[in-house]
């Protein structure tokens, strides 16, 4: 037998190596994620925070009520003093209504086809009670009252 020396490996083999393997499981993770029912709605959140909308979540009971309210997909708009406010209801990606004014909404609609006035009209018409004084900072009912997460209360 011969007499070989032992070779150590460098640090940039053990991670070189290391990255083959890991390779296939992280290509195998972000495919599945690309199929993931939510994607479409992950996206559209993220393109209507771009465009200047914030996401309101829907973390207590009423709150809740009032984004089921909302055609689930499809923006529409509330009238308030100061002019529309155009509303998301994104029940799957987030649990939350994004909510945006006018300029949020130019923004949206230079890359995205938005739905006609007409369209957003004729919803409003058919679901009239909106309450905005659920979505202010001081409506959360605090520990003793119920909150509703999708799916469950907490």
């Amino acid at each position: 037998m011969a007499n070989t020396p032992c070779r150590r490996t460098t640090r940039s083999e053990r991670i070189h190596a290391l990255s083959r393997q890991m390779a296939l499981p992280l290509a195998t993770l972000v495919t599945l994620s690309a199929c993931s029912p939510a994607a479409p709605f992950l996206k559209t959140g993220d393109e209507l925070a771009h465009s200047g909308f914030t996401a309101h979540y829907a973390d207590t009971t009423e709150r809740y009520a009032m984004m089921n309210l909302l055609p689930a997909g499809m923006l529409t708009y509330r009238p308030t003093a100061t002019g529309p406010v155009y509303l998301y209801a994104d029940r799957l990606g987030c649990g939350c209504v994004y909510m945006g004014g006018r300029s949020a909404f130019a923004e949206y609609s230079r890359g995205h086809q938005a739905p006609a006035y007409a369209a957003m009209t004729a919803e409003l018409n058919q679901h009239p009670g909106w309450d905005w004084s659920v979505w202010s900072g001081n409506a959360d009912p605090g520990p003793s009252q119920p909150r509703h997460v999708i799916g469950a209360e907490w």
